[in-house]
């Protein structure tokens, strides 16, 4: 079964209150770049290019956390990612409108991540 298979098997089954905002956050990821590979880890979707880039953790409720397992190497003017332990770096998404003003910003951090990887 392909990762996205798994992807979309877990989502199918999810019962979450923020699932359609995780449902959107997932598309803007994977199609963001081409390059960009999901598969289901660490309990949620996960999305990687050449190394673990980010995963969703659907064991939060009140919000979408996108947790960027490098962060600290992508740079975000933005605002949006917030620095955490270990270099990681999380962007949070509480309704439908943050994710529409930060898929922009979304889209360049998965961008920056491939070209970095490409480096």
């Amino acid at each position: 079964m392909s990762g996205t298979q798994k992807v979309e098997d877990f989502l199918g089954k999810l019962d979450h209150p923020m699932k359609a905002e995780m449902e959107a956050i997932r598309e803007i990821i994977i199609k963001a770049n081409p390059k960009i590979e999901e598969d289901v880890k660490w309990g949620g979707p996960s999305f990687a290019y050449k190394e673990e880039m980010a995963s969703l953790n659907p064991r939060v409720k009140d919000y979408v956390p996108v947790i960027f397992h490098k962060g600290s190497l992508l740079k975000d003017e933005s605002g949006l990612l917030e620095a955490g332990p270990k270099g990681r770096a999380y962007a949070k998404f509480r309704s439908m409108a943050e994710i529409k003003a930060g898929k922009a910003t979304l889209e360049k951090l998965v961008n920056d991540w491939v070209n970095l990887m490409d480096e």
